[in-house]
Order: structure tokens, then C-alpha cells, then sequence
């Protein structure tokens, strides 16, 4: 079930020293150690228990694991897990990740606290390596493939690999027994090189582009051109051989002409390190903005364009970009769009969803956009695929302006929790579009005196009469006959009847002396409400089957005054909407009249309490909702 509520509009990145604890002692690393050192007892993790459990999550273990002792950024931000030392072993060998010296064991246990963050070893099993760079920097991956990627691609590394980001490279194999073969180059199929320089060098009047690659295994190096006893190095001076720390030693590393680089690899996967994973001694940062979302099945859970009904629900977010890059006309900008969870909830059955995201510019309003818009308008940038991965990213240059930017499935309706991140080379303004919760009722009409009542309000007044006794006040029992009988009447609107709980809520909403019945006074005002929320529902009962769409829900609102969050949003669809996400005339009376009482008791608790000044309506409505 994704997350409901979060804080509206763009965080602050986290940093490391700022990380959630995510025992279920409540305790910090420091205060779990502090206790342990106090009773002289080694940790066990009871979050994380040395068993099977912990191993796999769809099948029995093949083999009788004994756990030993030898002698964590996620989702946009940075987790503080705590591990035990036990570490599952066979024949007295570590079972999973291990180092060639048998008694070095930090990277299993690094391995174990990854496990644990994803719920099991077995969810460890499959991706790629720039899912793990992710994980262990709190970076953002971009993927290349060289053969298709940009004029200036070599000037994009050489920028990346400045900000202190990570970048890998590989050739692809056609089939396994490609794998670690070596070409007549030197160079190894399969294998994950590492990128660690980009310069350039001039000969004879040329400038001439070279980049430098490890092999991490220290050794087997590029033979062709520009490698390490390659003759080019003869027309290079000993100063500029210096400055490029070139040697002629079989260590793994070795500089290439970037034309070959091209050439012969087939991808290249840049993680770029946020600001706060950075060393103080960086000179060039990247500015990032964060926001978290969730997809949810009949309020925001739109699916992509080709889905123009719902595709407008989606959360959208807008974007300013108010600073053109140096020397250049354009921002450069990256956005990562991050499906969060789905690991650690494969054993619930949950696979990787298809998403991706399209950036529209925003044509001046500042409010959610609605369907006419997409009809309407192409977008100016989106992600070059949808496609089943943890993360979608995709570097773009537009001019400075205002757009908005929409994540999403590209099925609709499917749930999950997201993570977007945007990396800009100067700094970019954010703002969640659905944050903000704004009421507007109109003001109810004053009651006419009986001697101007129309012949429609006299024949309520016999009718309450007749049902209200000599008192004229009715029960909400009282009044559910009353509304049931009129309404009932009427061709045009197909319901089902009120029920007794809606009539509670409309007295609750409307008795102004608190004895909790309804004056005819009282009544009238309300009829008037009801009247345009009869019109407002005929109106998105496009099929008049008595029904609106839950997606529609949103405008629905917005028309009678409410313009709400997409928490809020989500909740009320969660409560109001039935398994087909649809609402019936009773479920739409119902939320608005719980919406404005609701905020009819949070005006007056910031009014009459200075105590409540910093209370806030999305919050506030979203616990009246629930109770």
C-alpha cells in the first residue's frame, strides 16, 4: 500500500548524519552499541533474525546454512541500519559475497545491512550494478549508449567525472558464452570497466580526445592505440606525459583514443553523486531537488499519455528553470524518476512497474491541469522509454522557463510509492502541484420569510411539518425520510437512498444550536447546498448511471470549493469510492459535507485558539476524514 501522505512540495536533500533509523527498537547504531557494551551481550538483530527468513522468501534453503560471527541511502535519503555479525556460512565458508583473504569479512557484512534494507538475500538477486552505486551514494544513474549518444558526449563525462561522479563501462554480450571473453583489443566481454579520466592532448597541431579506463582486476589492458607502449605516446612530451600519469606498467589502467572508447564499448552508466555525497574540496556541485509521491489506484495512479482520461490525475510538479547554463542558451537538467519498495515486496508478489515521466510547458496557471490541457498540448521532453527498471533517467537542455513534469505508469491504475529527483547545473525551483489545499464556499443565501417562500419550499414546509411535529425540528432518521422522498421523486438523478450516516454528517454540518436535530430554517440553507451538488454530480454522471468516475472527483471538488492535495485526495477516494473507483450520489454528498464541516471546525479552531495559528488544513482534514 504506497504512503498517503508526505510533506508537500520539494525537501532538502539529506545527508548522511541526518539518516532515519530504521530499527524497531527506535534505537540508533550508537545507542544499540552503547546497550550491548553496557551488558556484555553480543548483538542479535531480532529485525533481521539469523534464519531462513532472512535467506529467501520463496523457497525452503537447499542446503543447511549455519550462521557465524567472524573474529546504509535509500529512496532519497540516508537510512541508519543496524546489523548483527552473524553471517550465513557452509563447510565453514561464507555462502554469499566474499573477499579472497577468508578472514576479511567487511564486505559481507556490508552485504548482510543490503539484505536487510531489502528485506532478504534472495531480493538482492538480479539488477545491475549502477542500482547498487545508487544505493551505497545516494547518486543518480544515467545510462549511455555510446554508439547513440550525444555530439558531446565526451565533454558530459568530463563534467561528470569533475563533480566527483562514478562512471562505468562495458561491452555487451550476445549469449553467456560471451561472457569475460577477451577481444583481439585486450579489451573483456561482459566485464565492468571503470571510467577514471577524460583529457585531451595535442599533436602535430591536433587536438586529439582520450580517455582513461580500469580494469579492476589490476591487470589485461587495451593493446591499440593510445595504450600504455602504444608509439603515440612518442609524439607526447615527458611534462604532458606527467600531467596524463602515464605509465607503462601492466596495472589495469590505460588511456584510449575516445574514437575507439566509441568504438569498442557499447555502454556507459554515470552515477552522479548528490551535493552532500561530495568532498568539501569539490569545486563543481550539482544542485538537486527531491520529491516523493505515491500512484494510487482511483486518484492519482493515471497512466501515461495514451491514457488521456486519466493521465491528467497524475502528480504533476512544476518546474522553473530560471538559469541558462554557461556559455550556452540552455538549462541542463536530469530527471530520475524512482519506483521505491519493490524489492523488498517480491515476497507479496510485487514485480517492477513500467514508468517513466513527460515534461509539458506550463501554460501560466499555477494549479493541477486538467484534461483539456493534454488534448491540447504536446509535450516538450519526456523520458526516452517507458520500461521496467528501478529508475528512469534522461538528461535534457530547454530553455529557461516554467514546465511541468509528470511521473507515472504507463498502465493506469497501478500503485507504488515514487522518488523524483532533479539534478540541474544551476539552481532550479520546484513546486508540488498538488500540495496545496484550498477552500472556497460560496455563501449560503439568506432564508426567505414565508410569506415569499416559493410553492416548491412550501411544500417542504408541509412535509416537515408533517414529519417534525409542532417543534419543526427533525432527526437525522426524520431527515433521511424527508430527503429520500423528495429526491426520490426527481427523474433526472439515479441513487440509490441516503443513508442514515449522511444524514447524521448533513445535521452535524448544519444544526447551528447544537441539540442535534434540524429547524426548518436550518433545512431550507441546506436544500439550497444540496440543489448545486445535485447539478454538480449530473453534470460528471456523463453516462447518467447514477455513478462518476473517482478520477473525476478532483474537478467534481474544485467546483464546489475545494481544491485539495493529493493525500487528501487519495483518502477520500479510499474511503468514498467503490472496488470499480467509482461514487455513488450518497458517497459524493457524503465527502462534501464531511469536507466542509471539516473545515468549518478548523476555521474556527485557528480563530477562537491561538494555539492552532500553526495548524495545518491538509493534516486537520485528513485526521477528521478518518475518525
Amino acid at each position: 500500500m504506497p504512503y498517503l501522505y508526505s510533506a508537500p512540495g520539494p525537501q532538502e536533500p539529506p545527508t548522511p548524519k541526518d539518516a532515519r533509523i530504521t530499527h524497531s527498537s527506535g534505537q540508533s547504531f550508537e545507542e544499540l552499541r552503547r546497550a550491548c557494551l553496557q551488558t556484555g551481550v553480543l548483538f542479535e538483530d531480532a529485525d533481521f533474525p539469523a534464519n531462513s527468513s532472512s535467506l529467501f522468501y520463496s523457497e525452503r534453503p537447499q542446503i543447511p546454512f549455519v550462521w557465524k560471527r567472524p573474529g546504509f541511502w535509500q529512496h532519497g535519503e540516508w537510512l541508519d541500519v543496524v546489523i548483527d555479525d552473524r553471517l550465513p556460512t557452509f563447510r565453514d565458508r561464507l555462502v554469499f559475497l566474499h573477499s579472497a583473504d577468508h578472514s576479511e569479512f567487511w564486505s559481507a557484512l556490508l552485504e548482510k545491512a543490503y539484505a536487510k534494507l531489502n528485506g532478504s538475500y534472495e531480493a538482492l538477486k538480479g539488477g545491475s550494478a549502477i542500482e547498487a552505486m545508487e544505493d551505497f551514494t545516494g547518486g543518480v544513474a544515467e545510462t549511455f549508449t555510446t554508439k547513440d549518444a550525444p555530439r558531446n558526449f565526451c565533454e558530459i563525462l568530463n563534467k561528470a567525472l569533475k563533480r566527483g561522479s562514478l562512471v562505468g563501462c562495458s561491452i555487451d554480450i550476445r549469449n553467456a558464452a560471451e561472457s569475460e571473453a577477451r577481444t583481439p583489443f585486450g579489451l573483456i566481454k561482459g566485464h565492468a570497466y571503470t571510467v577514471t579520466g577524460v583529457d585531451q592532448v595535442n599533436v602535430h597541431g591536433q587536438k586529439i580526445e582520450l580517455i582513461r579506463v580500469r580494469n579492476p582486476w589490476g591487470q589485461v589492458e587495451w593493446n591499440g592505440s593510445w595504450s600504455d607502449s602504444s608509439p603515440e605516446w612518442r609524439s607526447v612530451g615527458p611534462a604532458e606525459q606527467r600531467r596524463l600519469c602515464h605509465t607503462a606498467l601492466d596495472n589495469g589502467e590505460f588511456w584510449m583514443a575516445f574514437r575507439d572508447f566509441r568504438a569498442h564499448f557499447d555502454k556507459v552508466e554515470v552515477c552522479n553523486l548528490t551535493p552532500d555525497a561530495l568532498g568539501e574540496e569539490a569545486v563543481h556541485r550539482w544542485e538537486v531537488t527531491v520529491h516523493q509521491g505515491s500512484w494510487v489506484r482511483g486518484s492519482t495512479a493515471g497512466g501515461c499519455r495514451n491514457f488521456l482520461d486519466t493521465f491528467w490525475t497524475n502528480p504533476q510538479i512544476k518546474l522553473s528553470l530560471t538559469e541558462k547554463d554557461d556559455g550556452r542558451e540552455e538549462c541542463t537538467f536530469l530527471v530520475a524518476l524512482m519506483q521505491k519498495d519493490r524489492r523488498k515486496l517480491k515476497r507479496f508478489g510485487a514485480s517492477v512497474l513500467t514508468i517513466g515521466y513527460a515534461i509539458y510547458q506550463c501554460p501560466g496557471q499555477d494549479e493541477h491541469l486538467n484534461k483539456d490541457f493534454f488534448r491540447y498540448h504536446a509535450s516538450r521532453a519526456r523520458s526516452k522509454v517507458f520500461i521496467n527498471l528501478r529508475e528512469v533517467s534522461d538528461r535534457f537542455s530547454l530553455p529557461p522557463g516554467d514546465y511541468i513534469l509528470i511521473p507515472s505508469t504507463f498502465e493506469p491504475h497501478q500503485e507504488a510509492d515514487f522518488c523524483l529527483r532533479i539534478f540541474s547545473e544551476k539552481k532550479a525551483i520546484t513546486r508540488d502541484m498538488d500540495g496545496r489545499v484550498d477552500i472556497h464556499l460560496p455563501e449560503p443565501p439568506k432564508p426567505s420569510p414565508p410569506s415569499q417562500e416559493t410553492e416548491e419550499e412550501q411544500q417542504f414546509r408541509a412535509l416537515f411539518k408533517n414529519i417534525a411535529g409542532e417543534d419543526m425540528e427533525v432527526t437525522a432518521e426524520e431527515l433521511q425520510y424527508i430527503l429520500n422522498a423528495v429526491l426520490q421523486k426527481k427523474k433526472n438523478i439515479k441513487f440509490k437512498k441516503l443513508s442514515l450516516i449522511s444524514c447524521k454528517n448533513i445535521i452535524s454540518l448544519m444544526d447551528t444550536s447544537g441539540n442535534g436535530k434540524l429547524e426548518f430554517r436550518e433545512f431550507k440553507a441546506f436544500w439550497e447546498k444540496l440543489k448545486m451538488w445535485t447539478n454538480l454530480f449530473l453534470q460528471f454522471d456523463a453516462d447518467e448511471s447514477g455513478t462518476m468516475s473517482s478520477y473525476e472527483l478532483r474537478t467534481a471538488l474544485k467546483a464546489a470549493g475545494f481544491q485539495l492535495s493529493s493525500p487528501l485526495l487519495q483518502q477520500i477516494v479510499l474511503r468514498c469510492a467503490d472496488q470499480e473507483l467509482h461514487l455513488g450520489f450518497d458517497d459524493f454528498l457524503n465527502c462534501l459535507v464531511r469536507l466542509e464541516n471539516a473545515s468549518r471546525v478548523f476555521q474556527a479552531l485557528r480563530t477562537k485558539n491561538k494555539e492552532f495559528i500553526h495548524l495545518n488544513i491538509n493534516e486537520f482534514i485528513i485526521l477528521t476524514m478518518n475518525i
